[in-house]
């Protein structure tokens, strides 16, 4: 009996120690939140999802990231930046656009008609060029770190007219980004740009006419319904600004240096994995675009030299702090 006794109390402490550990483990293991303003099952949101679930993996359970999709934590990139800086939030992927706020020169990776097509652009961004970029933006004091660039196409003109030239421009208004530089963009080219508008509202207001067209990519031209209102598609190409995955500062400060590198390394892996979901999800809204009977327009090499060309004083504006840069991201194959 005693035997038995002494038997069933090991067997106690040792289920003791094993519940122990098992607590001392699940208070070792930390979450941390992303916020994303694009919708689940876009491009970026499962890249979002793919870096949580690998850096999980790889951290062996001690680093967990919830992604909260659709702007249900920050509705706005620039509240999620407040946020990283301030503390409150550990990662986010936003535009490079509010990024240049903090590091101006990245305005130079977003001018307009600067690259030639997608695959040079990833040839700068995945250069010394690009690399350097991400280094600035931990360096800038901002309190941000910047992990990865993520993949958001090109942005094109699309009217409820036929564009085929910049005088085909003239007069039009077209809704743009919230930015002095693409408003200026749409000026030089003879239109007037209308700030205000949102996303959600980009239909309506072709349709009531308040505007004649507005820009984007082809996911947001699809997804939104715009092309259903704006039935010209102008393949322009007018700018290419990727997007940046961004962690706060205070946030990795706080981790094991060892596991900071875990996240660093994981945001690189998952870039290529965003890039093959975004070609996906680019070309499957292409192709309903198009079956849909909208008209697509590929400039001639002589209209795109105008649009080019028509871009000079914005360059002067914009850009001529960073000239060497620019034509070294030009220089690039």
């Amino acid at each position: 009996m005693k035997k038995l006794l002494t038997a069933s109390v090991a067997l106690l402490a040792a289920a003791s120690m094993l519940t122990s550990c098992s607590k001392k483990e699940a208070a070792k293991s930390i979450t941390l939140n992303l916020s994303e303003v694009h919708a689940e099952g876009y491009p970026t949101s499962l890249a979002d999802q793919e870096f949580a679930r690998l850096v999980e993996e790889k951290t062996n359970g001690r680093i967990k990231i919830e992604v909260y999709t659709g702007g249900t934590l920050y509705g706005e990139e620039t509240g999620a930046i407040e946020a990283m800086q301030n503390g409150d939030l550990a990662f986010s992927r936003v535009s490079a656009s509010p990024v240049a706020s903090y590091v101006p020169k990245i305005n130079a990776i977003q001018m307009p008609y600067l690259y030639r097509d997608s695959a040079h652009e990833w040839a700068v961004l995945n250069s010394e060029i690009g690399q350097n970029f991400l280094n600035d933006i931990e360096a800038s004091g901002s309190g941000l770190v910047g992990l990865c660039y993520y993949d958001s196409g090109s942005r094109c003109f699309y009217t409820n007219k036929e564009v085929h030239s910049v005088a085909d421009m003239a007069g039009l208004k077209i809704r743009m980004q919230n930015n002095p530089m693409m408003v200026r963009l749409v000026q030089l080219l003879g239109a007037t740009g209308v700030t205000g508008i949102g996303p959600n509202d980009v239909y309506s207001a072709i349709t009531q006419g308040t505007v004649d067209g507005a820009e984007n990519n082809w996911p947001t031209y699809q997804n939104m319904g715009d092309y259903q209102a704006a039935k010209y598609y102008i393949l322009d190409q007018h700018t290419r600004v990727p997007e940046i995955l961004l962690a706060s500062k205070a946030a990795l400060d706080k981790l094991d240096p060892a596991d900071v590198a875990i996240i660093k390394s994981v945001a690189k892996e998952t870039q290529a994995y965003e890039i093959q979901k975004w070609a996906e999800k680019e070309a499957a809204s292409e192709k309903i675009v198009r079956d849909a009977g909208t008209m697509v327009i590929d400039l001639t090499p002589e209209a795109r030299k105008e649009f080019e060309d028509a871009m000079a004083p914005l360059y002067d504006e914009y850009a001529k702090d960073y000239m060497d840069l620019i034509n070294a991201i030009r220089a690039v194959k």
